[in-house]
C-alpha cells in the first residue's frame, strides 16, 4: 500500500524535524539555498504565465512544480522547518534544545534569502539585458506586486500589519499541508499529487509566503519598485515570517502531534 496511517507519518514527521536539527551547518545551507533558489524560479515562472495567458488561476495551477521539485530533492524551506523541527523539541529528543531549533531556523532563512536574491538578480539581468531595457510586462506586474504588497500594507497601519500576519499564517497552513501531505504516500505520484492541491491554494489565493517574497520583492526593487528595504521588511517579510511560524506550528504541527502521536485514551462508552 503506497498510503501511510497519520500515525505513521506523524512519526516520520518528528523523525524528520530531529534529523534536519543535527544536520551539518554545510548541508542545512546548501540545501535552503538551493530552495530558495527553485522555490524564486517557480514564483517568477508562475507569475509570467498569469501575465502572458491572462489567467491567474493557470499561473496558480502551475506554480506547485517548483514546490514540488525541491521537495522530492529533500531541499528545505523555512515554512517546512517551522512545522517540523519543533516537534523533535516537544517529543524530547535527545540533544534536541531550543538553541539547536533557533540554530536551524537561522541557517535555514539564510540560505532561503540567499538562493532567491541570487535568482532575482540573475531574472532581472536577463530581462532587462543587463539593465540595459526596460523589463516590460513582467517586471511591471512583479513591481506592482512589491509595491501594493507592502506601501498597500503600510496604507493601513496596525491593521495592515496583522493582514499581513493572518495571511502568512493561512499560507503555511497550507504549505504545511503540502510537506505533510507529502509523507502519506510512499510513492511519488502520491507525495505530488498530495502537495500540489494545497500549494496550488495557497498562491492563487494570495497569502504570504516568506520565501516566495525573499524573491519577489528584491526583484521589484531593482526593477524600480517605488519602496524601500525598510518596507519589504517591516510591511511584509517579518510579519510574513512570523506568521508562517504560528501557522504551520500552530495549526498543522501541534495539533497532528498531540492527536495522532499523544494520541488520549478512548472514551468508554
Amino acid at each position: 500500500m503506497s498510503y501511510l496511517e497519520p500515525t505513521e507519518f506523524v512519526t516520520k514527521m518528528v523523525d524528520s524535524g530531529e534529523s534536519k536539527v543535527y544536520m551539518s551547518t554545510k548541508d542545512t545551507l546548501i540545501r535552503a539555498f538551493m530552495a530558495g533558489a527553485i522555490l524564486g524560479l517557480a514564483a517568477i515562472f508562475a507569475i509570467t504565465v498569469a501575465v502572458t495567458t491572462g489567467s491567474p488561476l493557470t499561473g496558480a495551477i502551475l506554480f506547485p512544480v517548483g514546490f514540488i521539485m525541491l521537495y522530492l530533492m529533500k531541499f528545505d524551506l523555512l515554512t517546512g522547518v517551522f512545522t517540523l523541527v519543533p516537534l523533535a523539541l516537544i517529543d524530547k529528543r535527545a540533544g534536541v534544545t531550543v538553541n539547536q531549533v533557533l540554530r536551524n531556523w537561522g541557517l535555514v532563512f539564510i540560505g532561503n534569502f540567499a538562493g532567491a536574491l541570487t535568482v532575482a538578480f540573475m531574472m532581472s539581468f536577463i530581462l532587462t539585458y543587463g539593465y540595459s531595457v526596460d523589463g516590460g510586462a513582467i517586471a511591471k506586474k512583479v513591481g506592482s506586486i512589491g509595491e501594493s504588497r507592502t506601501l498597500g500594507y503600510k496604507s493601513h497601519g496596525f491593521d495592515g500589519w496583522i493582514t499581513i500576519f493572518i495571511r502568512g499564517m493561512l499560507c503555511n497552513w497550507m504549505v504545511s499541508m503540502g510537506v505533510v501531505g507529502a509523507m502519506i504516500s510512499t510513492s511519488a505520484s502520491g507525495k505530488m499529487m498530495a502537495m500540489w492541491m494545497p500549494v496550488m491554494l495557497f498562491f492563487f489565493m494570495g497569502f504570504e509566503h516568506s520565501i516566495v517574497n525573499m524573491f519577489l520583492f528584491p526583484f521589484s526593487m531593482i526593477m524600480g519598485g517605488g519602496f524601500t528595504i525598510t518596507d519589504y521588511f517591516i510591511w511584509n517579510e517579518i510579519p510574513t515570517v512570523l506568521g508562517n511560524l504560528v501557522g504551520g506550528f500552530m495549526l498543522v504541527g501541534l495539533p497532528l502531534y498531540y492527536t495522532h502521536v499523544k494520541t488520549s485514551p478512548a472514551r468508554a462508552l
